[in-house]
């Protein structure tokens, strides 16, 4: 095959549209994917309305990725033609700078790239990858169904394994939505007392589903004071977008407990006191790399943690994205690109 197929965006504030490119030659430590599916993802809007500085169009959006490995590029090693592999957010890093040598690889300070953000994305049927961007996806997982967790699912994994809480605490999961329906499940599954929070009722059956305890209907209670009555939450995992919402709970917080904000907000005011008082704290939480996509993978395979996924094939990606925008999906957007 010489010709590929994508969905890009050609400028900023532009809808997607396909086009016909040559297949790309993978270049020094990168791989040649043949794309199974991408996740449409609420960060896709960075590059089709501009959020962030330094874009250049057109771009090929996409950055939950798992596809088959078809071509290696030179010096790459430890990895084969037929491998499956996801790639996330995170698109590699070098390994060898202050950062990447403190353990902090997600903030390399040499390579600064974002997937279909900065460089393209998995909105196509190939996509070219750097080796330590790539995470092994178990055999057992599908393709279609996973490619959510290689964003939502690594984001709200993580934060919830970095966020201060054992076994057995108060954890609170704001947000009952394309995050929250899989945090939900990650609490449950550590061992957390799991709290949801979410305006109105109509997510409350779902949530205890998926192993929340109790339910918090921020429109009908204030959702810090009911937390305070259940003796403050160790953590509160915020996946909400609003900023209103994120002040309101943040007095939920119990003593030394930490609330993660992994959906990007305006700024929200906070009480100073009520925090010092309770030597609470605000975190902001990156998703991860590619060691914690894996983690992320392997823990949902045994404890069969599993998106809810609306599928479109890479033709209506427009389509794709706009569900995706509504808030109407149920919970994550995903395309069908090969199987």
């Amino acid at each position: 095959m010489t010709k590929m197929r994508a969905m890009i965006v050609p400028e900023q504030g532009a809808a997607l549209r396909m086009v016909e490119r040559d297949v790309p030659e993978p270049g020094a430590g990168e791989v040649r994917l043949r794309v199974q599916a991408c996740g449409v993802c609420h960060s896709d809007a960075i590059i089709v309305e501009g959020h962030m500085p330094g874009l250049t169009w057109p771009r090929v959006p996409g950055h939950e990725v798992i596809g088959v490995i078809d071509a290696l590029g030179t010096g790459v090693a430890g990895w084969t033609v037929g491998a499956r592999v996801g790639v996330g957010w995170h698109a590699g890093s070098c390994g060898y700078c202050r950062q990447c040598r403190s353990g902090n690889a997600f903030a390399c300070e040499t390579i600064k790239d974002v997937t279909g953000v900065s460089r393209d994305g998995g909105y196509a049927t190939h996509m070219l990858a750097r080796a330590s961007a790539l995470a092994r996806v178990p055999e057992e997982l599908d393709s279609v169904e996973s490619a959510p967790l290689l964003c939502a699912g690594i984001t709200t994994f993580n934060a919830l394994r970095h966020c201060g809480a054992g076994p057995g605490d108060l954890v609170a999961i704001h947000g009952i939505g394309g995050l929250g329906h899989l945090a939900v499940q990650y609490a449950a599954r550590q061992g957390f007392r799991t709290v949801a929070i979410n305006r109105g009722t109509d997510k409350e059956p779902l949530a205890r589903s998926l192993g929340a305890i109790a339910y918090i209907d921020s429109a009908a209670e204030d959702p810090a004071e009911a937390l305070r009555a259940m003796g403050g939450a160790k953590a509160i995992i915020a996946t909400v977008t609003n900023a209103d919402a994120m002040a309101a709970v943040v007095g939920g917080l119990g003593i030394n407990g930490t609330m993660m904000l992994i959906g990007a907000v305006q700024p929200f005011p906070i009480d100073p006191l009520d925090l010092l008082a309770k030597r609470a704290a605000l975190r902001g939480w990156y998703s991860g790399t590619a060691a914690d996509s894996e983690d992320t993978l392997a823990f949902s395979l045994l404890h069969e943690i599993e998106s809810m996924n609306e599928i479109y094939p890479l033709e209506e990606a427009q389509a794709a994205y706009e569900r995706m925008m509504s808030g109407k999906a149920r919970f994550r957007v995903v395309l069908r690109i090969a199987d």
